[in-house]
C-alpha cells in the first residue's frame, strides 16, 4: 500500500519564510492555463504540501466537496477604529526571541488577523491569497461549533450529559465510544483507540491518514479497504483505556458528537450552524462545510468562513451569547463553557504555551480565563472577557499542531492585550 500519501497536517520540503512562500510571490494557480509546476490539486495531494497549502487553505471550496451555510438579513456592522501603533508592540517568545507584533504574524504564517477591543475593530490585516471575503478553512475551530450546539441541546433538555453515546446513536454500540458519556466525549476524556499524530509513520497508514481518506480530504487508495465516511470511521474504532481519564485530543470524539446532535435534531451539522448562527448574526458572507463521499459534513475540521464572521462568533461569546440584538447562545451555556474543564486532566498533555490550561465542551481554556477555539496550522478565535478583547486568526503554518506556533502566539496575544489596556 502506498504510504507517502499527502494528508492534512503533513508539511513536506523546506519551509521558507512567510514572504518567500506567499502564494502571489510563487504565482500559485496563476496563468491560463496554469503551468503544471504552479498547480494546487486534490488529486495529487499537492493541496496538503507546503507551500502549496498556503493557497489551498484560502480556496478549499475549489478543491473539495462542500455544502453551503447561508447568511441572512442585514449585515451587523463592526465599528472600526484602527490603531497604527500595534504593529510595533514588543514581545518575547517562549524560546527567548524578541520581536514585534508585526514580526509575530510573519513568524506564524498568518493569512489574516483581526483584533477587537470592546466590540471595536482596532487591527485587521489580510495576507497572501486571503481576502476579506475568503472562506478560509478553519480546521478544528469547527469542533467548538459542534461542542456549543451540543451544550445548547443539553440546556434544552434534549441531551443528558451523563447518558452514553449509544443511547442516542445505536450504531456506536460496541465501538470505542458507545459506552462513553456525552460529557466524556465533549471534554475529550475518552479511552478511544486513536492517535492524533500528524507525522507520517515509516510503515502503514497512520490513524490520521486513515481518517483523512474516510473524510474525503484525500483520494481513496486503490488497495485500501478501510471505512469510507466520517461516521463509519468513528464507529470502526475501539478503545484502549477506560473513559473518564486524562484529556487526550482525538478528532473522532467530535465526529461521534456530531452524529449525536444530527440524530437528535434531524438536521445536518451545516443546517444547524446556519440556523443557529449564520442566519441570525448578520454575517458578512456565507460559510461552507466540507463533506465526505456520502455527503456527511466533517464536524472535526471542515468549516470554512471569513475572518470577520469568526470574529463575530468570538464577540458573541464575549457578550454572554448575545449578538445582533438576539440571544444566540443561552447565557447559561456560555458560562458553562467559560467555566472550563478539570485542570488536573489536562496536565499530562503538556501543551506548549498553555501548561496550566484545560479543555471543556470542545473549547480550549487558559488559566487566566481566556477561551480559545483552535485549528491546525494556525486557525483560531481568542476571547479574553476580562480585557474585552477578541482575536480572530487564519493561518497556513507549515507545522500542523498549534504547538508549532504557540511559542510565538501565546506571548504575542498577551502583549497585544496588554497594549490595549
Amino acid at each position: 500500500m502506498a504510504t507517502s500519501l499527502h494528508v492534512p497536517g503533513f508539511a513536506h520540503g523546506q519551509n521558507g519564510s512567510a514572504a518567500e512562500t506567499d502564494p502571489a510571490t510563487l504565482s500559485l494557480m496563476q496563468g491560463a492555463p496554469v503551468p503544471a509546476d504552479k498547480q494546487v490539486r486534490w488529486t495529487d495531494g499537492s493541496m496538503w504540501r507546503f507551500p502549496q497549502q498556503r493557497w489551498a487553505f484560502s480556496h478549499m471550496r475549489e478543491l473539495v466537496p462542500t455544502v453551503n451555510i447561508g447568511r441572512e438579513g442585514a449585515v451587523s456592522v463592526l465599528p472600526v477604529a484602527l490603531r497604527d501603533d500595534l504593529d510595533d508592540v514588543r514581545l518575547t517568545t517562549l524560546d527567548g526571541q524578541a520581536m514585534t507584533w508585526r514580526d509575530s504574524l510573519a513568524a506564524t504564517y498568518t493569512d489574516a488577523i483581526l483584533v477587537m477591543k470592546n466590540g471595536v475593530v482596532v487591527y485587521e490585516r489580510h495576507f497572501g491569497a486571503t481576502t476579506p471575503s475568503t472562506q478560509h478553512i478553519l480546521f478544528s475551530v469547527t469542533k467548538s461549533f459542534v461542542g456549543t450546539i451540543a451544550e445548547m441541546l443539553i440546556e434544552e433538555g434534549r441531551i443528558k450529559p451523563d447518558a452514553k453515546a449509544a443511547e442516542y446513536v445505536a450504531e456506536l454500540a460496541g465501538s470505542g465510544l458507545g459506552d462513553a458519556t456525552i460529557r466524556e466525549i465533549l471534554d475529550m476524556r475518552t479511552g478511544l483507540a486513536f492517535s492524533e499524530d500528524y507525522v507520517p509513520g515509516q510503515t502503514g497508514l497512520t490513524d490520521v491518514q486513515r481518517m483523512s481518506i474516510s473524510t474525503g480530504w484525500v483520494p481513496r487508495l486503490a488497495d485500501y479497504a478501510g471505512p469510507d465516511g466520517n461516521f463509519v470511521f468513528s464507529a470502526s474504532l475501539g478503545k484502549n483505556a477506560p473513559h473518564g481519564g486524562d484529556f487526550v485530543y482525538r478528532t473522532p470524539n467530535t465526529t461521534a458528537l456530531q452524529w449525536i446532535i444530527e440524530r437528535i435534531e434531524g438536521q445536518s451539522l451545516a443546517a444547524q450552524i446556519e440556523a443557529r448562527f449564520w442566519a441570525r448574526m448578520g454575517m458578512d458572507h456565507d460559510a461552507a462545510l466540507g463533506v465526505d463521499r456520502v455527503g456527511t459534513g466533517f464536524g472535526g475540521g471542515g468549516l470554512m468562513a471569513s475572518l470577520r464572521d469568526i470574529a463575530r462568533i468570538g464577540e458573541m461569546m464575549r457578550l454572554g451569547g448575545r449578538y445582533n440584538d438576539q440571544q444566540i447562545v443561552p447565557a447559561a451555556v456560555v458560562e458553562r463553557i467559560f467555566a472550563g474543564g478539570d485542570p488536573a486532566a489536562f496536565v499530562a498533555c503538556q501543551y506548549t504555551g498553555n501548561l496550566d490550561g484545560n479543555y471543556r465542551s470542545q473549547w480550549w481554556h487558559r488559566a487566566g480565563g481566556q477561551l480559545m477555539a483552535m485549528g491546525v496550522h494556525g486557525q483560531g478565535i481568542y476571547v479574553d472577557r476580562g480585557a474585552g478583547v477578541v482575536i480572530a486568526r487564519l493561518g497556513s503554518h507549515p507545522v500542523a499542531s498549534n504547538r508549532g506556533n504557540a511559542a510565538v502566539t501565546t506571548p504575542a496575544y498577551d502583549a497585544i492585550v496588554a497594549a490595549l489596556q
